[in-house]
């Protein structure tokens, strides 16, 4: 290893030896805009943070010759929720939805999400049998058809170099968590856009790693168009597949929930003198709100949101330099044996987390009991 590491950075010295002043000049300006601030791509499907494009160039290729777990644990998720999103299509197409209520109307369960999180779960566990995995429904043990396992890995992710952080890291120690159909109420009411299928990835109790994939995007251009796209994260390496934007600083939009709401939710939403409203289902789809400049706060002051809600929009919203927390302004942790409920509610930014924290009324934390 140490040989072929050698003879990597004398091609490195030799490459750059060879290299016009004109290049050099070009490659000096380049950094020096990376050095001013965090750059979007050219390409509008990825984002990347400062550390993501300094220092990428010169890093050495991966000697192992295999990429490490989390990256083939992403690779394989990023495929798996593909796969999940075409099933919750597929289910949608037949008309046959098979909607059963869990504990009340606003609490449901449809085929989609049986199928979905079978296919998931046993996805991941034939490739890593040695993570934790937690769903979201409560499904009996039986053998799972095999049309519905997903055998890929997306290429694209595992080309890519893994934080150093979590270059090391087993797969029992790792938590993956899975909404296989965000927003459920509004996939049987047709809001198809509120949609997404979940998958967080969390160590030591913390989110580290995300995928959501939206079923139905551009469903709103009819017959004929390409439906569906996948987000995804790893802390530390950058987030892909969509364009980061910001609302201007004066502006305050705040997201909450159309289906859970109620006087302290209410209240809550109020304190933050939001400019304007805006009530849609999913938590997925209330973070994308944030990272692609339609809203600026996801205020949602209630118990009803769950880790599976919330891991792997976390791990996106961080990778971007957003922030995801309790009403308290305390952290979520997803350790497997944590409790499944987000009892203090959740509160989301892009930027001025401290504002929106500020701003919550000592009534509605008093109504919310803290992890």
């Amino acid at each position: 290893m140490e040989k072929k590491l050698a003879e990597f950075r004398a091609r490195r010295r030799a490459e750059k030896s060879k290299m016009s002043e004109a290049d050099l000049q070009s490659r000096q300006q380049s950094a020096d805009v990376h050095d001013e601030q965090p750059q979007k791509t050219d390409d509008t499907s990825a984002y990347h943070s400062q550390e993501d494009v300094t220092g990428v160039e010169d890093r050495p290729p991966n000697m192992s010759g295999s990429p490490a777990v989390v990256m083939r644990l992403v690779a394989s998720a990023y495929k798996v929720a593909e796969k999940a999103g075409s099933i919750v299509r597929k289910v949608l197409h037949s008309g046959e939805l098979g909607v059963v209520e869990k504990t009340g109307a606003n609490d449901l369960q449809t085929l989609a999400d049986r199928l979905a999180q079978k296919s998931i779960c046993a996805s991941l566990s034939r490739h890593f049998p040695n993570i934790t995995i937690i769903g979201e429904e409560d499904l009996p043990a039986e053998k799972v058809e095999e049309d519905l396992i997903e055998k890929g890995q997306e290429e694209e992710i595992l080309q890519k170099s893994c934080p150093e952080e979590f270059q090391d890291l087993k797969e029992e120690e790792l938590v993956v968590w899975v909404d296989p159909l965000d927003g459920t109420k509004e996939y049987t009411e047709g809001l198809l856009d509120n949609v997404t299928v979940l998958i967080g990835i969390a160590y030591g109790g913390r989110a580290i790693a995300g995928v959501i994939n939206q079923p139905f995007y551009n469903y709103q251009l009819g017959p004929g168009a390409t439906l569906g796209r996948t987000l995804w994260a790893v802390l530390g390496l950058g987030a892909f597949g969509f364009q980061l934007q910001e609302l201007p600083g004066d502006r305050r939009i705040v997201t909450t929930t159309r289906s859970h709401s109620n006087k302290v939710v209410i209240e809550c939403v109020h304190a933050m003198e939001p400019h304007k409203v805006i009530r849609v289902g999913g938590a997925g789809n209330k973070i994308i709100q944030l990272i692609e400049g339609r809203a600026s706060a996801y205020v949602f002051a209630s118990a009803g949101c769950k880790k599976w809600d919330t891991c792997a929009p976390e791990a996106i919203l961080h990778a971007v330099g957003g922030k995801l927390t309790d009403m308290y302004g305390n952290a979520y942790c997803y350790h497997a044996d944590v409790k499944h409920m987000n009892s203090a509610g959740v509160l989301a930014t892009l930027r001025n987390h401290e504002y929106y924290v500020s701003r919550v009324p000592p009534s509605v934390l008093q109504a919310l009991k803290s992890d």
